[in-house]
């Protein structure tokens, strides 16, 4: 193989390889950013932002029936107060933390699907989030998520981007485990840029290469040189996106803030990526619930709605849709501790400018119950069928394992 800067084949493998590895994307970095060097992106295609709320959040405690003295009897002291209520209508209204999420509704840009779940609801959170991530009980194979097998069936990215992306330092949720697709999780934006000191002389060195054909090119040679090549185009891409990214929206300054804000560059960068997941934690509120759930609750509102802002004032608004979830609510009643423990059914949440604004479903029934749980009324598959038949624009089915009827959540 010819190299133009007549450095040795040696050397270049040498510099290749310890360059590729200074690039922050682990081992996924071959795959995902193969082709990347075309650069193409596309602008119209819908993309789906998934927020975890690990933990189980307390749902009667985030829409609140406020006018149901049911509520009230059941949680003495940790009911919100009707006069702290950011009331929605006659029966229902947000915790008082969630200016951001009662902006968005006023705006049309807010939905919550309330009482889902699902049949037989268990109360332990790895087995729970197991089932939300991928649609099947634990006695079933359960090889990939629902959100896996979504991507399994689409074409592969224009100019080769990931076509989804975990970010943040926990491990990966199973719902993106795909069975021929690898997604990478990262911190961080700066792992999608080159680092090192030597990075402009790689890029020299890649750019000025001369094409050869050559029958007895090293294909090891000609695969390090095509990703890392790849890599410093989609870095390079990333890099000067970010470098030229302003923006009039304040996020949150925490963790949950900082990730989002990622999401919008990498977004307006023009990455053809599809899926992008966070993940929320500290939603198990045994104890002295209040003060905590009012932070949680606040940094997810101003950080979602900063996101949504944001997108919004980039000209992104329209396609990309912010659904958020947990892995079960919390029971009826409150505990000893001033906290609630595991329960069954809460509310799914959906923002952006493509939703179709509202809260679904009937008020939570707080006296007809499921040992102290809600009752379901909708399956979370049926949000789910939602999001892939109306946004993101594919059968639900042979993700889902069989049918379910969507709702209408979307505009």
């Amino acid at each position: 193989m010819y190299i133009s800067t007549n450095q040795s084949r040696r050397k270049f493998l040498r510099t290749t390889v310890g360059s590729a590895a200074a690039i922050g994307v682990g081992a996924a970095l071959p795959k995902c950013f193969a082709e990347a060097a075309s650069g193409r992106s596309n602008t119209t295609e819908r993309i789906l932002v998934v927020v975890q709320m690990s933990g189980g959040n307390d749902g009667l405690n985030t829409i609140v029936p406020y006018a149901d003295d049911d509520y009230r009897s059941a949680r003495p002291k940790l009911a919100i107060p009707t006069s702290d209520v950011m009331k929605c209508d006659d029966d229902n209204g947000f915790h008082p933390s969630m200016t951001g999420m009662h902006e968005l509704l006023q705006d049309g840009k807010f939905a919550a699907v309330r009482n889902v779940g699902y049949e037989k609801p268990n109360r332990s959170h790895f087995e729970s989030m197991d089932i939300w991530h991928t649609c099947r009980r634990k006695d079933e194979p359960r090889p990939d998520g629902w959100l896996g097998r979504f991507l399994d069936q689409q074409p592969l990215a224009a100019g080769g981007d990931v076509p989804a992306l975990h970010l943040g330092r926990e491990q990966q949720p199973a719902a993106i485990a795909s069975t021929s697709i690898r997604v990478p999780t990262v911190n961080e934006l700066a792992e999608f840029q080159l680092r090192g000191n030597d990075k402009q002389s790689l890029r020299k060195l890649l750019q000025n290469r001369q094409p050869t054909h050559s029958a007895s090119e090293n294909e090891l040679l000609s695969f390090l040189q095509s990703s890392t090549t790849s890599a410093i185009a989609a870095s390079q891409r990333v890099t000067e996106a970010a470098s030229s990214y302003q923006s009039d929206v304040k996020y949150p300054q925490t963790e949950l803030g900082n990730k989002l804000r990622v999401v919008a560059q990498l977004i307006d960068s023009g990455m053809n990526t599809r899926i992008y997941y966070v993940q929320h934690d500290g939603f198990d509120t045994h104890a002295q619930q209040d003060q905590t759930h009012t932070i949680l609750l606040r940094q997810w509102s101003d950080a979602v709605s900063a996101l949504v802002r944001d997108l919004e004032g980039h000209d992104h608004g329209k396609r990309v849709c912010v659904m958020t979830f947990s892995e079960f609510g919390r029971r009826v009643s409150e505990n000893a501790s001033e906290g609630t423990d595991h329960g069954a059914a809460g509310p799914m949440f959906l923002c952006g400018g493509g939703v179709k604004a509202g809260i679904v479903g009937k008020r939570p029934n707080l006296t007809d119950l499921q040992d102290g749980d809600l009752k379901h009324e909708y399956d979370f598959r049926q949000v789910y069928a939602s999001v892939l038949k109306d946004w993101l624009g594919t059968d639900p089915s042979p993700v889902l394992g069989k049918e379910y009827a969507s709702l209408p959540l979307f505009a």
